[in-house]
């Protein structure tokens, strides 16, 4: 394997990368020494249309090791550019004598800015909680891009024409590519959970329904499952470990949860 492909994403050529002081406060909750318990909300979708399903994420910061293989993999079925990253990878410190990751993809907010600002309706949110972008109606006007307090949508300043660099060897294109003067995002691989519920198969648990970055970490430090199901996954490990969100503060609501890393237990996690 090529050492490119075990470098994490770096910030987009020509665009101004966000600083290391920003992301650090913005992160400074995931790598907090303690965090309460606390029980998971059942939340549905802004938009008052409630599905059967609530989609989340939890994020393992003790085991994630900043390989950018989410990102890869993220590239890959969702044909991004190789300038744009859904899935970031950011250094955020230490804990004890191990360097501490903070993995960002959308955050799928249950009182999403991005949707609130949208003067033409292409940011909204599904029933199942995952916030979607209409690029047909999107007409690149960056709101909501300066409203996510997360970093996590990237304008495409050009169109993508060339051969994706992550096919074949992180997966397959799923989606068509977006046109050119749209911000793009994560949604969560929403087309493998679909495809996956109509063959019969658990999000979150067969792997050809789980979100790619899931999939592609080597170390199981990412999770998805339905808040909905008390026996999912992700209901287990929030039910069981102390769990942060970022920038709670704001009201967002996010459905991406973060697992903090501390010294006594970074290690035997790890292993």
């Amino acid at each position: 394997m090529s050492d490119n492909k075990l470098k994490a994403p770096q910030a987009p050529e020509g665009h101004a990368p966000m600083g290391r002081r920003t992301f650090l406060k913005i992160a400074a909750a995931g790598t907090a020494a303690a965090v309460g318990f606390r029980k998971v909300r059942q939340t549905g979708a802004s938009s008052g249309e409630v599905g059967e399903h609530q989609w989340a994420m939890v994020i393992d910061q003790a085991k994630c090791t900043g390989c950018g293989y989410c990102t890869l993999a993220c590239r890959a079925h969702n044909d991004v550019p190789p300038d744009i990253s859904w899935n970031r990878v950011i250094e955020t410190g230490k804990v004890g004598d191990r360097t501490i990751f903070l993995s960002r993809p959308c955050m799928q907010c249950e009182h999403a800015p991005c949707v609130e600002v949208c003067m033409v309706g292409a940011s909204y949110y599904r029933p199942d909680g995952i916030v979607m972008m209409d690029y047909d109606k999107c007409i690149g006007c960056r709101y909501c891009e300066v409203a996510c307090p997360y970093g996590a949508r990237a304008f495409n300043w050009k169109k993508f024409d060339d051969p994706n660099p992550a096919v074949p060897t992180w997966g397959q294109p799923e989606v068509p590519r977006r046109p050119r003067g749209v911000p793009e995002k994560c949604a969560f691989c929403y087309q493998r959970i679909d495809r996956g519920l109509m063959l019969g198969l658990k999000p979150g648990v067969d792997k050809n329904a789980t979100p790619a970055c899931v999939v592609a970490c080597p170390v199981g430090a990412r999770t998805f499952g339905d808040l909905n199901d008390p026996e999912s996954n992700v209901n287990k490990l929030l039910a069981t470990h102390p769990y942060t969100r970022l920038r709670e503060d704001l009201g967002t609501g996010p459905r991406v949860y973060y697992l903090p890393a501390h010294e006594e237990v970074s290690n035997e996690q790890v292993g």
